[in-house]
């Protein structure tokens, strides 16, 4: 549904009233396109105290020139260094006289470290740029975005920083991101990263889903497009338009990750759990069956067939495990406690497994959150919550089906392995959770 006040702000008498009515702004978000690949300006690059990383080479290789005396489309300051409060000294002088001119939907990025378990000092810092990077995210504006990645090697972070400072991530701000040891594997052709790779998008006969089989398809994957057999015809329709195949067959049932191994004999390098439901009601309202066909979708399936996939040896080595969790799991929602309770539940299946997985398979396991997302179902929702729903960000608009497509596939590029166990929220920054 084409959000009408987004294009009404955008007009000279909007602007002029939203301002002087003290109402939301929205700025149109810059989104990747073939004929805009890269963001529109240079990168400059600052520093906060001593640091060690050499970040010229990867940001050399972002795809973003030096801003030089031009306007900077995106900011990356490596606070990495940063120890004690004098340091935080030093990145409130390094933005503060930068940040204005940054170009509408340009991009903000800090580097921080991880915290040192033995140095109480530097890890205040270092969670300072924490609040500092969420704040920041929710007063900068006209559609820029901030985020921090946390790392210790800086080749490791080169899928993330390029996924950052490019127009996929329009979407995704206020976002901290842990950057783990180098498991890195560089694709032979950069733009077809996916390539030789099968990957299985369950849900995938509509809305986000679709999205998702279309974006990992177009970076080479094959894509198995897998539905219940109730959406065999739209399933049946992507599978051939993404020259794919179809998968019929309901998540729920207990032989679904035998069937899926029946139907996959060479095996499966990326497994993406975008199926699920929503029975929404108040608790005291809502009868057992609508509880318990939630908690089956949306993560009993995703725990079973995991699993198995796992367990079998079908998701092979340097694979990518990434679930949809969703922001009502992190902030709640009333009348979705089953929801909520599902999309938790993701949260805690992703933060055990994937240090086990990726030690016992070779396998990352991660998550995406979405917020508020076009979708048909959004359009079904009474006209004032869906505002709310769309006003309720940093953004203050609502995301599209390829923002969430776009995050899960960096986090299932091949140089991603050093991304491993994040919940990385697509939600334009919402202003409920963290």
């Amino acid at each position: 549904m084409a959000d009408r006040y987004l294009r009404f702000t955008g007009t000279a008498p909007g602007r002029f009233l939203t301002r002087r009515l003290g109402l939301p702004q929205p700025a149109a978000l810059t989104r990747w396109s073939p004929e805009r690949p890269a963001l529109d300006g240079g990168l400059l690059h600052l520093t906060a105290g001593r640091s060690g990383l050499d970040l010229a080479p990867v940001l050399a290789r972002t795809g973003i020139g030096p801003a030089g005396s031009g306007r900077a489309a995106a900011v990356v300051l490596d606070a990495t260094g940063v120890r004690d409060v004098e340091g935080l000294a030093e990145v409130h002088a390094a933005l503060h006289p930068v940040l204005r001119p940054v170009a509408t939907s340009g991009r903000v990025v800090l580097l921080g470290a991880p915290l040192d378990p033995a140095d109480h000092h530097q890890a205040a810092a270092q969670q300072a740029l924490e609040g500092f990077t969420r704040s920041l995210g929710k007063e900068i504006g006209r559609g820029r975005t901030v985020n921090l990645v946390r790392l210790t090697d800086a080749a490791a972070a080169e899928s993330t920083l390029r996924f950052l400072l490019s127009p996929r991530s329009a979407y995704v701000s206020g976002q901290v991101i842990d950057v783990g040891a180098p498991q890195e594997t560089t694709p032979a052709d950069p733009d077809r990263s996916l390539t030789g790779r099968t990957a299985l998008v369950t849900g995938a006969a509509r809305g986000i889903g679709e999205a998702v089989a279309e974006t990992l398809a177009r970076d080479g994957a094959r894509v198995v497009v897998l539905d219940v057999p109730q959406a065999g015809q739209d399933a049946r329709r992507v599978a051939e338009r993404l020259g794919g195949t179809a998968l019929l067959l309901d998540m729920t049932s207990a032989d679904a990750g035998a069937r899926i191994t029946e139907a996959l004999p060479d095996g499966l390098d990326l497994l993406i759990h975008n199926a699920g439901i929503t029975r929404d009601r108040r608790l005291v309202n809502m009868p057992g069956e609508r509880w318990i066909s939630v908690l089956e979708v949306n993560l009993a399936s995703v725990l079973r067939t995991t699993d198995a996939l796992l367990k079998d040896g079908t998701l092979r080595r340097g694979g990518r495990i990434v679930a949809t969790a969703s922001i009502a799991g992190i902030a709640g929602n009333a009348g979705q406690t089953n929801y909520a309770a599902s999309k938790a539940g993701v949260v805690g299946l992703v933060r055990s497994l994937a240090p086990r997985a990726l030690e016992e398979h070779g396998v990352t396991v991660n998550a995406v959150a979405p917020g508020f997302i076009e979708t048909k179902m959004t359009a079904a929702v009474p006209l004032f919550i869906r505002e709310a729903g769309r006003r309720m960000n940093s953004l203050a608009q609502g995301g599209l089906p390829a923002d969430v497509a776009e995050t899960t596939a960096w986090l299932a590029h091949p140089a991603s392995g050093a991304v491993n166990g994040q919940i990385v929220r697509v939600c334009g920054q919402s202003l409920l959770g963290a």
